[in-house]
């Protein structure tokens, strides 16, 4: 193993676990998780844990498990988790349904973001509300998502591409969250959505909300998170600082290609 290569080593779950900066538990824990697709072995004993309001940036190749990962901590369908715990805010998640996950808190913005089609942003952002003052009211996401407010009263998915991230990201906010899990959101956009992506992600961490990020540029996600976990073939290779990798070639190369 390399110098840079930091092990899991055996993993507590949250509901025993100790901080080591401190005497609180950890806020959100995954502990040996295992999951498939059918027969294929995609997530093979993933442990990690974030303290609230951190940022953590989920990495590797295409293929390693990030995306699975998410899903399984989200409770979709697939994967299909069938060993280990995942804990959030002292709750077992691991024994709910999606959306008992999604109601204790956990908001899954996908690759392809779901806008729902007939309806218009506006009505995108009502749905996901449900109810006040459940969440963030309209003023406040149009606040932080000025472009939506301008845009309120058109159809969702006749947005720019960036324009219905942001929508997904504050379709998201607008219930009350605990743990926001970001699939790509800078894919298929251009340099100069991606930093307006960037500006509403960086005001996100500002607030304190606890988010795990997927990306494959790599390098942004980084700079906005406070820690990194990297993932090779389901496993986890690294869990340290965001800085710790930004300043080492050699672990960029061997896991990132970067």
């Amino acid at each position: 193993m390399s110098n840079f290569q930091k092990q899991v080593g055996e993993h507590v779950p949250v509901a025993n676990q100790i901080s080591n900066t401190g005497n609180a538990p950890a806020f959100f824990s995954c502990w040996d998780i295992h999951s498939y697709y059918g027969e294929s072995y995609i997530v093979q004993g993933v442990s990690f844990d974030v303290r609230e309001g951190e940022i953590i940036a989920l990495l590797g190749r295409n293929g390693a498990g990030k995306t699975s990962t998410l899903r399984s901590i989200a409770r979709a369908s697939n994967p299909e988790v069938k060993h280990g715990e995942i804990w959030l805010d002292h709750q077992p998640v691991h024994k709910m349904k999606s959306y008992q996950a999604a109601q204790h808190g956990v908001a899954l913005v996908q690759e392809d973001r779901c806008i729902i089609a007939g309806l218009t942003v506006e009505e995108n952002l009502k749905l996901a509300q449900i109810e006040e003052p459940i969440g963030w009211s309209l003023e406040r996401i149009y606040e932080h998502f000025p472009k939506l407010g301008e845009r309120r009263n058109q159809m969702g998915v006749t947005l720019s591409g960036g324009e219905q991230q942001m929508l997904a990201v504050a379709r998201a906010l607008a219930r009350d969250i605990k743990l926001l899990l970001l699939d790509e959101p800078y894919e298929g956009l251009a340099p100069v959505i991606v930093h307006e992506i960037e500006r509403i992600l960086d005001s996100i961490k500002k607030l304190g909300i606890t988010t795990i990020i997927v990306e494959q540029n790599a390098i942004a996600a980084l700079r906005l998170a406070d820690r990194a976990i990297i993932l090779d073939m389901g496993h986890v290779v690294f869990d340290g600082l965001a800085q710790e990798v930004l300043d080492d070639e050699e672990l960029r190369q061997q896991y990132l290609a970067i």
